[in-house]
C-alpha cells in the first residue's frame, strides 16, 4: 500500500513539474527581439492571442505579462468589456486561482494585461482569465493604477511611431486570499519600452488603497527591485545580472502547457454556436475543452452530452461559483467553454 501511495505521489509531482526557463514557443513575437526575460522564479509560460503570461503556480498570479502594442490597435472601436472572469483550464487545479478565492477578500481581480488594451472580442475574453489577475487593492485598481498608469501608457502608445512593449507584474508578499492562498503582492509595476527611441521606464506602485503616485523609475531600478532581467538591449548595460541564473527544472518529457486558449460563453442553448464548436473539433482544430458552470448544470451537461455524442472528444466538467463585487456582477446561469486549440 505504501508503495502504491509513493507511486501516486510521484505521478502527481511529474504531472505538475515546472520550469524556471520560459520558452513561450507559440508567442515569441510579443517580446522585444523575441528575447524572453530571465527570472529565478519557477513558473509556467502561457500564450494568449494578444499577450503572454509568465505565471507563478506558487503565488497563483502572474510574475509578469507582456504585450506588444501600437497606435493602429487603438485606432478602431474596441470591443465591449466582457467582465466574465474564468479559471484558467490549462493549469493543474492545484496551481489555479479560483473564482471563489476573491469572494469577500476585499481585493479586486486586478488585470495585468488590461482589458482596455484588447482590440478584439476574443482577446477581450481571454484577458479575464484568472491567470491574468492579481489581488489588487480596490481603490488602487480603480483609481491610481487605472488613471495614472494604464491610461498614460495607452496615451503614449497612441502617439508612438512603432511597436511599444509593455511588461506588467507584481512582487512582494502582503499575505494571501482564499482557500488557494493567492499571494497579495506588496508592489505593482509596469515597464514601458520604446525600441524606436531606445528608452524604457517603469511605474512602481504600492498595492494599497492609500498609495501615492511617484515619478517613474529607471529600467535598472526595476531590474534591481524585481530580480527579473527583461532582456531589453542597449538600455544602459551598467547593471549586469550575473547573479540571476534560471536553471530549468527537468520537464520529465512532458508537453509544455502552452497554446491558444479562448472562452466561448453560453447564456442559453445555442445550436449554431455549439455546432460551430463541434465543427472545429471535427476539423481537428481543438485539443481539449473544459466546461465551467455555476448554477446551470442542466445546460452544461446538455452541451457536454452533445459534444461527446457527435465527436470523439472527452469533455471535462467543472462547477465554480464566481464572486460579485461593487463593480462586477456575474451571470450565474452562464456556461463557459474553455477551448484549447491545436
Amino acid at each position: 500500500m505504501k508503495f502504491l501511495r509513493s507511486l501516486l505521489t510521484l505521478a502527481a509531482l511529474l504531472s505538475t513539474s515546472l520550469h524556471a526557463f520560459a520558452a513561450f514557443e507559440d508567442c515569441k513575437d510579443l517580446f522585444p527581439r523575441q528575447q524572453i526575460p530571465v527570472s529565478t522564479q519557477a513558473g509556467r509560460d502561457l500564450c494568449f492571442d494578444s499577450f503572454a503570461i509568465y505565471y507563478s503556480p506558487q503565488d497563483k498570479k502572474p510574475i509578469y505579462t507582456v504585450e506588444k502594442l501600437n497606435k493602429e490597435q487603438f485606432s478602431t472601436p474596441h470591443p465591449r468589456r466582457s467582465n466574465q472572469f474564468y479559471e484558467e483550464a490549462r493549469l493543474p487545479f492545484s496551481e489555479r486561482a479560483l473564482l471563489s478565492d476573491y469572494r469577500g477578500s476585499g481585493y479586486d481581480r486586478g488585470h495585468n494585461a488590461p482589458a482596455g488594451d484588447m482590440s478584439n472580442e476574443r482577446s477581450m475574453a481571454q484577458s479575464f482569465s484568472l491567470a491574468n489577475m492579481m489581488p489588487q487593492a480596490r481603490q488602487n485598481n480603480q483609481g491610481i493604477w487605472a488613471k495614472n498608469v494604464e491610461e498614460p501608457t495607452r496615451a503614449y502608445v497612441k502617439r508612438a511611431a512603432g511597436d511599444i512593449y509593455v511588461f506588467t507584474g507584481s512582487t512582494g508578499n502582503a499575505g494571501s486570499i482564499g482557500r488557494s492562498r493567492v499571494t497579495i503582492p506588496s508592489h505593482l509595476f509596469k515597464l514601458v519600452y520604446d525600441p524606436s527611441k531606445n528608452t524604457a521606464w517603469a511605474y512602481w506602485i504600492e498595492n494599497t488603497n492609500e498609495a501615492n503616485m511617484t515619478p517613474p523609475i529607471s529600467y535598472q531600478e526595476l531590474v534591481q527591485k524585481t530580480g527579473i532581467d527583461f532582456q531589453i538591449p542597449g538600455i544602459d548595460d551598467a547593471i549586469k545580472l550575473g547573479a540571476i541564473t534560471a536553471e530549468p527544472l527537468k520537464k520529465q518529457g512532458l508537453k509544455p502547457l502552452i497554446g491558444g486558449w479562448y472562452p466561448v460563453f453560453f447564456d442559453a442553448y445555442s445550436s449554431s454556436k455549439l455546432n460551430g464548436v463541434i465543427e472545429n473539433i471535427k476539423a481537428g482544430k481543438v485539443e481539449s475543452i473544459q466546461v465551467q458552470y455555476d448554477r446551470n448544470e442542466s445546460l452544461a451537461k446538455q452541451i457536454v452530452l452533445q459534444i461527446e455524442s457527435q465527436t470523439n472528444l472527452k469533455v471535462s466538467l467543472m462547477q465554480s461559483s464566481p464572486p460579485e463585487s461593487a463593480t462586477v456582477t456575474y451571470e450565474r446561469n452562464r456556461v463557459t467553454l474553455i477551448i484549447r486549440s491545436k
